[in-house]
């Protein structure tokens, strides 16, 4: 069972990857395409975290400091690219 939902987790990684190149490369949304990767960037990061880092069983204050460094990072960047 384990098995399965690390593959599912896994084509889902493997699609928001295949989405953000995608992004990446178009041009009719340069304006949106830096906030968006970010977005898929940071869905990407939890999904890693807790699926491969086994951060779900960890202690509260470990999930709580993974949740603050992706909002403290994903912040910094979107407030210096405004």
């Amino acid at each position: 069972m384990k098995q399965n939902l690390l593959f599912k987790v896994w084509l889902v990684l493997i699609m928001l990857t295949i989405c953000t190149a995608l992004v990446s490369n178009s041009k009719r949304v340069l304006l949106l395409a830096i906030p968006a990767i970010l977005v898929l960037s940071a869905v990407k990061f939890f999904l890693v975290s807790n699926y491969f880092m086994e951060m779900k069983r960890a202690h509260l204050f470990w999930k709580l400091s993974i949740l603050f460094y992706l909002i403290v990072v994903i912040g910094t960047f979107l407030l210096i690219l405004k």
